[in-house]
């Protein structure tokens, strides 16, 4: 269950990344409310995936979601550049969180 928890915890944590590029530096009320419910909720399933996971592997991994989420949101609606580099370092991203679930004896 704490996997499922860290997993929608990074889904919140891409969700406000996303959201505080809406916010213009919170100036934008509906934006800035999403932004910060969504980080509230982000800390709260992360809170309850470090009941059972390591600190290390948790917190490597809830970024690492969010960088991913980020990512790919990223080109999406904001039309950033699709390029071999960055597809491969993200790749790169993409296996150490597979590494570290798989590593993690939780």
């Amino acid at each position: 269950m704490a996997w499922l928890f860290l997993l929608i915890a990074g889904l919140f944590e891409t969700a406000w990344a996303i959201g505080l590029k809406y916010t213009e530096g919170f100036t934008k009320l509906l934006p800035s409310v999403f932004t910060a419910i969504s980080m509230i909720f982000s800390l709260y399933f992360l809170s309850l995936a470090l009941k059972t996971l390591p600190i290390g592997t948790a917190y490597a991994v809830w970024t690492g979601i969010g960088a991913l989420g980020a990512f790919v949101f990223g080109i999406l609606l904001f039309k950033e550049p699709i390029d071999f580099w960055r597809v491969f370092f993200i790749s790169l991203l993409i296996i150490a969180l597979v590494g570290l679930k798989k590593t993690s004896g939780v």
